[in-house]
């Protein structure tokens, strides 16, 4: 009875609410959840393209730190040339894998090197896998991460940097993290990065910061790959469109000047 008033109450109080500042929408907002900041990221500009560098350097990351538990389902081999390495980069890395492929000849199943058109390798060979390895939570695919959460490129970054200790009177399992970023604070996955742990091939200091950053743009690219041919294309529509509204202007400027611009006048016959 006494649940029922408390609902009354709350309804109540909405709808004077809502009927005192019409248009204002209510939010309900969990304590248990920090929104991500929103950071500086140089792909975000109206006609800017990625930091090829530093998806470089997130790809890297991604290879030795996340694909350990993490899948990029939607990206092949072959879309890395001339985004993160030349074509004998991605040729070598690719080689370095092994796939299942078949059947041959005789109906069998066999292993070999993965090829320019085959994905990224899988960590787990099916999701049941992937759950038994880590105490029931089946790590996502991470190919459209930063597509799938609100401001994902800012809230990779901050999820990646903010592992903190967990408040007190929060009760959470021994086997969870706290992390302010991630819904409910409470996230199996561990504290991923560490600092130094890569080695940049272009002498870059892997802190935290860095690498997260570093991934997050990775992660990015892996949402929009088309994202810097879909800006050129759009800056060369925009290009023409102008044109031809300024020639269509000119054209019907020449063609009704005349008739617009004509007096006529009459006279009155004697």
């Amino acid at each position: 009875m006494q649940l029922q008033k408390n609902r009354k109450i709350v309804a109540g109080a909405a709808a004077t609410t809502a009927a005192l500042a019409p248009g204002v929408a209510l939010t309900f907002m969990s304590d248990d959840v920090v929104h991500a900041p929103a950071y500086p990221w140089r792909h975000t500009g109206l006609f800017s393209g990625f930091d090829c560098a530093a998806v470089r350097r997130g790809f890297q990351v991604y290879r030795e730190v996340c694909a350990t538990c993490h899948s990029i389902n939607l990206i092949r081999w072959r879309e890395l040339v001339g985004v993160t390495h030349t074509k004998d980069e991605v040729t070598e890395m690719a080689k370095e894998v092994e796939v299942l492929d078949g059947p041959n000849d005789e109906g069998e199943m066999f292993e070999r090197p993965s090829k320019l058109f085959d994905k990224l390798p899988q960590p787990y060979p099916n999701k049941e896998a992937g759950r038994a390895a880590n105490g029931g939570a089946y790590p996502p695919d991470l190919s459209l991460m930063v597509k799938a959460r609100h401001s994902g490129h800012d809230y990779i970054f901050a999820l990646l940097t903010g592992y903190v200790e967990k408040p007190a009177g929060k009760e959470m399992m021994s086997t969870l993290y706290y992390n302010p970023y991630f819904p409910g604070g409470a996230i199996s996955m561990p504290p991923p990065l560490q600092d130094g742990g890569v080695e940049y091939e272009d002498g870059t200091v892997a802190t935290v910061s860095q690498q997260a950053r570093d991934v997050a743009q990775f992660l990015a690219w892996t949402a929009e790959p088309e994202m810097e041919e879909r800006k050129k294309n759009g800056g060369k529509y925009l290009a023409v469109m102008a044109f031809m509204c300024v020639a269509t202007g000119l054209y019907k400027r020449w063609k009704w000047g005349p008739l617009k611009t004509r007096m006529i006048s009459y006279v009155k016959e004697s």
